[in-house]
């Protein structure tokens, strides 16, 4: 069972999934998240960046923004996986042992943090 989030770090990434058949409703999530929730939102890359196996696109928010945030994503994702974890320094800690999601969990690709 994947890890639900907890609010335990001081700023945050939340990494929204997608395939081709969802990119409209991806972008259309994190742009709503943009405009009611302040956050700040990445691209929507249509192809595979960093060690997400999946389309995606990149929210950032703080630990004061986080139950919000979390509560309003849940309730918003429609069947997106959404992937969250804290921002601490530490790229491999943040994508193990700092992962959390919302949805189903998928693994990562770790090898550009352990070279």
């Amino acid at each position: 069972m994947p890890r639900r989030p907890e609010n335990l770090y001081p700023q945050y990434h939340a990494h929204v999934y997608f395939a081709p058949a969802t990119v409209a409703q991806a972008r259309e999530l994190c742009e709503r998240a943009g405009r009611e929730l302040m956050v700040v939102v990445g691209r929507v890359h249509e192809r595979l960046v960093g060690p997400h196996p999946h389309w995606s696109c990149q929210l950032a928010f703080d630990a004061a923004e986080f139950d919000q945030v979390i509560g309003w994503l849940d309730a918003n994702r429609n069947g997106l996986d959404i992937f969250v974890h804290g921002v601490t320094g530490d790229d491999l800690a943040d994508h193990t042992a700092h992962a959390m999601w919302l949805g189903e969990e998928s693994a990562l690709d770790l090898r550009m943090f352990r070279r």
